[in-house]
């Protein structure tokens, strides 16, 4: 991981880490490290609902098209809508412009190759290189510039042929966190023959992520429980994630998501490789019900982009993080919420189980993340520190193999995430405070 770029591309509070200026370097830097090869390079570009996505898509796009790179506008769009059209529209490259979950004064620039797949470690650094100061070369070429007016319904028509008929007497509630989903939730569930109750669709530049969608389920669950509907559905500002909420209010994430889907393709022994795919993140219950369900679970580093690695290394095909990155590779090459939403729909349907009923297989073990906002030599430094390292040793011995430990540094943020897990709640919740509590007094803002 780079100095600009992080687990998810760059990332950061507009006007501060990421300025028009470095949006601009980008554009140049990208079509020239991308474009060496190619005679004509065409960019799509999508973008979230944020205030800041013209002056940035906008500062990009002068970049792109300044190399000689030609772009094409999709609006506003889901992440993984972008992943997908680039194969679909024969471009060479996708831009994200969306800070995903974060609130809404930040933004980020997520990069895709011709094949949809997130930029690897190393082509990143590459275009890193020519941000932090070596030289760009100039380009005697001017690209031209258009808008795609009907990505959305290319997007959602593609949805659509992933499942088979949908249950059309299901009662859902959808919250589309003010984001991208905002454009094709409606669309893709009108598609589909449902007609959900779609809440936080009326986005306003700074109401994104706001007390709404996958990082705030509370809203959703009160909505459920109100209209005793059968589930909920909750995507975050880029409809990359999804978070679901049962009848009764519970939470299904991401690993119960893995879990139904994992165990529904094993019945039909479509489970290629036997083999589900989490993160260090993933919850001991995904591990135990592997080990139940003889099926093989990988762990990698957090990030869709590391699950993907993996899957693709390998020839798995499910795959996901508990945060609700989920990666139904036969189907797509990034995490993808709305994918993931319809693809557990025709799970229930197929099956003719609640929501509850199919997550009721998978056990969760008690969880607490706590994140501390740290400064920037904090987050660099953290795990150097002798005093956190034995806090955190004397943590882990206490568990007595029943539970375990997990700091790590975010990759968009200057948060430390302080995760632990076992049997007993209140001693973890405990234990996962004073670990915080520790790393603040040293570190924090």
């Amino acid at each position: 991981m780079g100095k600009l770029f992080g687990t998810d591309g760059i990332r950061g509070i507009v006007g501060d880490d990421l300025t028009v200026q470095l949006a601009y370097k980008v554009g140049l830097a990208a079509a020239y490290v991308l474009g060496k090869e190619k005679e004509n390079l065409t960019v799509l570009i999508g973008k979230d609902t944020r205030v800041s996505r013209d002056v940035l898509s906008t500062a990009l796009t002068a970049g792109l098209l300044n190399s000689g790179a030609n772009v094409i506008d999709l609006g506003i769009v889901p992440t993984p809508a972008v992943s997908y059209l680039i194969k679909k529209y024969n471009a060479s490259m996708g831009v994200m412009i969306s800070a995903s979950h974060n609130p809404s004064e930040y933004n980020g620039i997520k990069l895709f190759d011709e094949n949809g797949f997130k930029l690897p470690d190393e082509t990143e650094e590459k275009i890193e290189k020519y941000l932090l100061g070596e030289e760009i070369p100039s380009s005697n070429k001017i690209g031209n510039l258009s808008i795609k007016f009907d990505a959305i319904e290319d997007y959602t028509d593609y949805l659509v042929s992933t499942v088979e008929n949908i249950n059309k007497d299901l009662k859902i509630v959808v919250d589309c966190a003010n984001g991208s989903a905002s454009t094709t939730a409606e669309v893709l569930f009108k598609k589909l023959g449902l007609k959900p109750n779609i809440i936080n669709i009326n986005f306003d530049g700074y109401n994104i992520n706001d007390n709404c969608g996958s990082t705030h389920m509370e809203k959703l669950i009160e909505t459920v429980l109100n209209t005793k509907a059968d589930l909920g559905i909750a995507y975050d500002g880029d409809a990359d994630r999804c978070l679901m909420v049962d009848d009764q209010g519970n939470l299904i994430d991401g690993d119960f998501i893995l879990v139904i889907a994992g165990n529904y393709l094993k019945e039909k022994n479509e489970l290629d490789n036997n083999t589900i795919v989490g993160t260090i993140m993933s919850n001991l219950g995904l591990k135990k019900f592997c080990e139940n369900s003889d099926i093989n679970f990988v762990a990698t580093k957090v990030g869709d982009r590391y699950v993907l690695e993996n899957m693709l290394e390998n020839g798995n095909i499910i795959g996901g993080e508990q945060s609700g990155h989920v990666i139904f590779k036969k189907h797509a090459n990034t995490g993808d919420g709305e994918l993931t939403s319809i693809q557990i729909l025709n799970i229930m349907t197929k099956t003719n189980k609640s929501l509850k009923e199919l997550a009721s297989i998978m056990q969760s073990y008690p969880q607490v993340l706590i994140n501390v906002e740290v400064t920037k030599e904090g987050k660099e430094h953290f795990l150097e520190d002798e005093d956190i390292i034995c806090l955190k040793n004397e943590i882990e011995d206490s568990l007595n193999d029943e539970g375990r430990v997990l700091l790590r540094a975010s990759g968009t943020e200057y948060k430390i995430r302080v995760m632990l897990e076992g049997k007993d709640i209140n001693d973890i919740t405990s234990k996962a405070q004073k670990l915080a509590d520790l790393i603040k007094e040293k570190y924090g803002k």
